[in-house]
């Protein structure tokens, strides 16, 4: 751990959540890099400290949590046997089927070349979206082909927190897109094409940008697709529907889209069953007073 100085955080300026934590309460030191990846000195400055002391108190509560989460589930597969209640599946369960599936010979991409444009949170944001997108893939009867491409070292380390990440149903590419798949058979999804697409074609490979930018780098996907000479496309979303909200969709909702779509569900269909009911999504009316088209911030989010 190193020697104690007198630089060490006050415990009336630590967050209420690691207040009890100390130098001398910790079990597991995960140690803190900086956004480089380079370990930091101790002793370390307050704002360090917060820092460490949030990132210690999670490593410490890890294992706790996921005996508990397992505890619970337990729990829930003997109740539910008592009362013949089909809960369907289990984990071990649902990853045999999914070995047993053919998936679709349709590739969708999550480029997450963006890191260093997000701060931590923002990129545990894409992580948890991530996540979604896995977990809706492995129960589909006709799963995509799944990539993650430019996996650095800042990613590597947000999805460490998850373990076993690396015997998921996704193939995680240190490399960028353009290095692993032929450049006529990627289509990125972005919200600022003047294309619509309406249908997703075998053999071809689908990005959405890993970016959660709070429309700070608006286009930014597009302009990419446009300089490296690749397809381009956005969804049909004013064809089929209108929002009473700001048509701003997650990685995780554009990746159900295309996945339902693929699968046979009508857009329509598709759009209202995957966007969530605060985005007051309903059937397109051409005689709505809601023109979304004349709104230029009425866009599909580019992460």
């Amino acid at each position: 751990m190193g020697e104690t100085t007198s630089d060490t955080v006050n415990e009336d300026e630590v967050e209420p959540h690691v207040l009890h934590y100390s130098l001398f309460d910790i079990t597991i030191d995960p140690g803190l890099k900086d956004d480089e990846g380079n370990e930091l000195p101790r002793p370390f400055t307050k704002n360090q400290m917060r820092r460490w002391l949030k990132k210690v108190r999670w490593e410490n509560r890890k294992a706790d949590k996921r005996a508990k989460e397992k505890a619970r589930a337990k729990e829930r597969r003997r109740k539910a046997k008592e009362e013949n209640i089909d809960l369907g599946p289990n984990r071990k369960a649902l990853k045999k089927m999914k070995l047993e599936k053919v998936a679709r010979n349709i590739g969708i991409i999550i480029d997450l070349s963006f890191d260093h444009l997000m701060i931590e949170k923002d990129r545990y944001k894409v992580i948890k979206q991530i996540l979604r997108c896995y977990s809706i893939n492995r129960r589909s009867d006709s799963p995509l082909q799944f990539y993650i491409t430019s996996f650095g070292e800042k990613s590597k380390a947000d999805m460490s927190r998850h373990n076993g990440y690396e015997n998921w149903d996704i193939e995680f590419c240190d490399v960028p897109y353009l290095n692993k798949f032929p450049k006529e058979k990627l289509v990125y999804l972005t919200s600022e094409s003047e294309n619509v697409i309406e249908s997703f074609d075998e053999d071809n490979y689908y990005i959405i940008g890993g970016l959660v930018d709070h429309n700070q780098y608006k286009g930014l996907c597009h302009k990419i697709a446009v300089e490296q000479g690749i397809r381009h496309a956005q969804l049909p979303l004013d064809k089929y529907i209108n929002m009473k909200t700001r048509k701003v969709l997650t990685i995780d909702h554009v990746f159900e889209i295309v996945l339902r779509v693929a699968e046979g569900m009508p857009w329509q269909e598709a759009l209202l069953k995957v966007l969530p009911l605060r985005k007051g999504a309903h059937v397109y009316d051409s005689n709505s007073d809601l023109d979304i088209s004349s709104h230029s911030d009425t866009v599909v989010k580019e992460s």
